[in-house]
């Protein structure tokens, strides 16, 4: 890309990047590094022609979710329950709708959820 003059790069780390996970420190740590990791390199590369996009959704309908949803395990059907109870759940093809409209316009930062956002201003007060 930097041979090229020109690219972009595409992260999906979860509303858990910008917001974070309770109860959950490997995931909330490891997607706030995705956001970090994205930003250096916005930073970095941008006026370099290198586009970066960070995608943040929040719960999204994936065999994953659903799988959870179901599962024998209690722990997993909380985990599965502060998804689904905590807003909308979107389909996967909104969530990628959303990314493709965040790289086409080059925004770096992606909330399928409009909720994360006023919940990320939340955070600061």
């Amino acid at each position: 890309m930097l041979a090229r003059g020109e690219g972009h790069i595409q992260y999906t780390a979860s509303m858990a990047g910008i917001l974070t996970s309770h109860g959950n420190l490997p995931y909330a740590v490891t997607k706030h590094a995705v956001v970090g990791l994205a930003e250096w390199l916005s930073i970095t590369y941008g006026d370099k022609g290198i586009g970066v996009t960070c995608v943040c959704p929040m719960g999204v309908a994936t065999p994953l979710l659903e799988a959870i949803t179901g599962a024998e395990d209690a722990t997993a059907r909380v985990a599965a329950a502060s998804i689904t109870t905590a807003g909308e759940v979107l389909s996967a093809e909104d969530v990628a709708a959303a990314t493709l409209a965040g790289v086409r316009e080059d925004r770096f930062l992606v909330l399928p959820h409009a909720s994360v956002l006023d919940m990320y201003r939340g955070k600061g007060t």
